[in-house]
């Protein structure tokens, strides 16, 4: 039991690495509990203290009780009449304290048993604490570690000395680990509540990006380069913005590295997310043109008031600027602080029906058609009085959707009489004439 008692001791000392004060205090409490156990009554004491002699591992019980009048003696189990009281210490007077040997006989074999459960609770609590203080500080580092095991979707995650777990929402989605996997991740909490120190840790955060630039790219550790924004959907993409306050250094550059070295080493980290870089600029409208990129920008207009931006592409770009998914847009969104609207520029198919208008009037003047059939004849091919004059009325009938009378009379119109074509560079929307069917 001696030799128990002080091997434990040194276990919790070198293996865990808890202070030795610590492990005798949870086996002190751990004893004193075992006695509120075992001796019937022994609940009822007040003030109990267990005392360890750390080198011969025996274990003594000691209760703290008030020195009374002999004729008030009434609590047995936390008084002491005078007269007894003084036999241990003769100048002891009433309302003071002595303490009391009360070990039992066998007390420390039987008491290890007991007070097994109670002492390892106490032991863990002291391991979780040490955690605490140790990692403390290092909310906001990048730690390495290997897989340990699953719990839920939670991943535990072995960190050496401790252990740390990354919540199934700090995963990335389209990441899958296996027991025994080396993993670099970022601290994001070590908390203290609940049921005790605990590290948190994610490999989604956005601050992940940003502790992987600062570590691979030198000008961003030294300052020279600052890290202005970060917008992340793990797994899939990520927007940085960089900026420099050197004109002789290229911020951009310096995070892509030598041939791209630099972003391909994060990139790789990141498990091929891709990684937009982009140069920060306090113009909302210049650093929004810059960061929908490969988008090319039509028009831009800002709503200060409800930061708003509003944005048109051609249509060929629209994709682009809203991205898989929206991805592109919503990153620029979180990145810049605007929110971003991406709308396709009408502006050259409002031109072109203005033109169609214009012609389409002329044709229903000319040939005295409703406007309705002008539209059409002209979206059919007759551009002009002269090309009307060359088409079957067969194809007009079809195209117009009219009786062949119909047709016919517009036809004549057109070729007994009709306005001439355009004279040459009057602007006139460029349609391809259609031959017969």
């Amino acid at each position: 039991m001696t030799t128990d008692i002080v091997a434990l001791i040194e276990f919790y000392e070198k293996e865990k690495a808890i202070e030795r004060v610590r492990v005798v205090e949870a086996l002190e409490y751990a004893f004193c509990s075992a006695y509120r156990k075992m001796v019937p009554g022994a609940e009822a004491i007040e003030i109990l203290r267990a005392e360890i002699n750390e080198k011969k591992g025996d274990t003594r019980i000691f209760a703290s009780l008030e020195v009374v009048a002999d004729d008030d003696y009434i609590d047995k189990f936390n008084e002491v009449p005078l007269a007894l009281a003084a036999k241990k210490e003769p100048d002891t007077e009433i309302g003071k304290r002595v303490d009391f040997d009360v070990t039992p006989k066998n007390f420390g074999r039987i008491a290890v048993q007991t007070a097994k459960q109670t002492m390892m609770q106490r032991l863990r609590q002291a391991e979780k604490e040490k955690i605490y203080d140790e990692f403390k500080d290092r909310a906001g580092d990048i730690v390495s570690g290997s897989v340990r095991r699953f719990e839920k979707s939670d991943v535990m995650v072995d960190l050496g000395k401790f252990e740390a777990r990354m919540p199934s929402k700090e995963r990335v989605g389209t990441e899958d680990y296996n027991v025994g996997d080396r993993i670099r991740c970022y601290v994001v909490s070590v908390d203290n509540e609940g049921r005790g120190p605990e590290i948190i840790l994610s490999r989604s955060h956005p601050n992940f990006v940003r502790r992987l630039f600062e570590s691979e790219v030198a000008e961003i550790s030294d300052r020279t380069v600052e890290l202005r924004a970060v917008a992340r959907e793990a797994g899939y993409r990520t927007k940085v913005a960089v900026f420099t306050h050197d004109d002789k250094v290229d911020p951009v550059g310096a995070c892509v590295g030598l041939r791209g070295a630099r972003v391909k080493n994060i990139v790789r980290e990141l498990n091929n997310e891709r990684v937009d870089i982009i140069r920060w600029n306090d113009d909302v409208a210049e650093f929004v043109t810059e960061a929908l990129k490969p988008a090319m920008v039509r028009s831009i207009s800002l709503d200060k008031e409800n930061k708003v931006v509003n944005i048109t592409v051609d249509e060929e770009d629209l994709s682009k600027a809203i991205g898989r998914r929206g991805q592109n847009a919503r990153l620029t969104s979180k990145l810049t602080g605007w929110d971003v609207q991406v709308r396709k520029d009408e502006s050259q198919h409002e031109q072109f029906e203005a033109r169609v208008g214009d012609a389409a009037s002329h044709l229903a003047e000319t040939l005295g058609l409703e406007p309705l059939l002008a539209d059409k004849l002209f979206r059919a091919g007759g551009v002009t009085v002269d090309m009307v004059t060359q088409m079957p009325a067969s194809y007009i009938a079809s195209a117009l959707e009219v009786e062949i009378e119909e047709a016919e009379r517009i036809l004549a119109a057109s070729q007994g009489g009709g306005t001439p074509a355009p004279e040459a560079g009057q602007d006139v929307p460029a349609i391809e004439e259609k031959g017969e069917d």
